[in-house]
């Protein structure tokens, strides 16, 4: 008869990350070696998930060790921004528990200030807008616990047309840190042919020159593949154009990003989940993906006036765990097949030996997508010859999100 034996194996469970519930489930029974990622020390074995490039984003503020969360007030808003709404939001990001899911960014865009620069050569806040002025703001949102984030633009002027910060580097840098601000997104228009590399430096030392910790985002848009330089200027870059809260440029974003998944802090944009122009499931594949390429989590809807959908999505604490994991390497695209591939498999690595694996349904049909959790492992462990395949059933523009967790496990003989 069969007897357990003091032998122990390892065996890789499936922790299904869903929006109501977990679940688990036993898929394999194998031998690992030590996971090539845990603690930074090892380099990556195989190329598709290749860190040779990655590092814990050099700007040196020690900020964005893990992807920035918050809100930003563009994708909702656009110009029609002023204190109160900003007040409102902050007040909303306590009473919702988003800020204590670490949604702790408030961040005007683009319009908070006059057309013109004052005769001192400073930038003016909107007097209509903000009345009282971005320092009391800043005040305010300090208050709530919260940090408050400004725009400006490497160029002559931003796209709204308001004084950028080309060649004003450091008076902007200075007055930004004279009012408390905490993050700053940079912008790329107007930018009168010089060449990024050169535009965006001149801001990273400004801001260091202050004294404040200050969040640097390049928002270069990709033109010039940030990631292969803005690893030393800035806390997080820019690898797409804007967003926009459709299904086609989403997924678009998603696969121009996963290109530079062998690097630390690229930027697909803010998120669009609740602004109207998705379905549910989509905006949940939409928040899935961007928590597992490590992107930014930074809400660009009404929060003040959420759906009960979109709270659902956006105070996932398991998916957004995932993006928040100290690891802090992006997943990717590992696998499609079916329809134009439109049967997608992404994964990436996760703390504990862990890996995050995502089913992502991109036809027009439900579907049964398949992944071979052999191949897939062979790619981070490759030293099983096991070859395990598990499906999900993913509704139309869905996604399922799964954790492979290695547990300790007596092998029967």
């Amino acid at each position: 008869m069969a007897k357990i034996t003091a032998n122990h194996v390892r065996v890789s469970i499936l922790t299904v990350i869903l929006y109501a519930y977990v679940t688990v489930v036993a898929v394999t029974a194998r031998v690992l070696p030590s996971h090539p990622y845990v603690n930074g020390q090892e380099k990556p074995i195989a190329k598709i998930y290749d860190t040779s490039k990655y590092g814990i984003l050099q700007l040196g503020n020690g900020l964005a060790t893990t992807p920035q969360m918050g809100w930003n007030s563009w994708n909702f808003f656009r110009c029609n921004i002023d204190e109160n709404v900003i007040k409102e939001t902050a007040d909303a990001l306590i009473t919702t528990g988003l800020a204590k899911l670490g949604y702790n960014y408030v961040n005007l865009d683009d319009c908070w200030s006059e057309p013109d620069r004052n005769s001192e050569g400073k930038m003016v806040p909107d007097s209509k807008a903000f009345p009282s002025g971005v320092k009391a703001l800043a005040d305010y949102v300090h208050s709530k616990g919260l940090k408050l984030g400004i725009y400006s633009d490497a160029g002559l002027y931003t796209c709204q047309i308001r004084p950028g910060s080309l060649k004003h580097e450091y008076d902007d840098a200075a007055l930004f840190a004279s009012w408390g601000i905490d993050y700053l997104k940079y912008d790329n228009c107007f930018n009168m042919g010089i060449e990024p590399e050169e535009r965006y430096p001149p801001m990273r030392d400004a801001l260091n020159s202050t004294g404040r910790t200050i969040f640097y985002s390049l928002c270069e848009w990709g033109v010039h593949d940030p990631a292969l330089w803005a690893g030393k200027i800035g806390n997080s870059w820019r690898t797409t154009d804007d967003i926009e809260d459709t299904w086609e440029s989403m997924t678009t974003i998603a696969d121009i990003n996963n290109k530079w998944a062998a690097y630390a802090g690229p930027d697909p944009d803010m998120l669009e989940v609740g602004n109207g122009g998705m379905t549910y499931q989509e905006y949940r594949a939409h928040f899935s993906i961007w928590a597992l390429m490590k992107a930014p989590l930074v809400i660009g809807c009404d929060v003040r006036n959420m759906t009960a959908e979109t709270y659902e999505i956006l105070t996932n604490e398991e998916v957004i765990a995932v993006n928040q994991d100290p690891l802090g390497v992006q997943g990717r695209k590992v696998d499609t097949y079916g329809p134009d591939g439109c049967y997608q498999i992404w994964a990436g690595p996760l703390t504990e030996q862990r890996t995050v694996v995502a089913f992502w349904n991109r036809c027009s049909k439900p579907a049964t997508i398949t992944a071979n959790w052999g191949a897939i492992d062979s790619i981070l462990l490759p030293v099983s010859p096991l070859k395990i395949y598990g499906s999900a059933q993913v509704d139309a523009h869905a996604c399922e999100m799964y954790i492979l967790t290695p547990v300790i496990a007596r092998s029967a003989t």
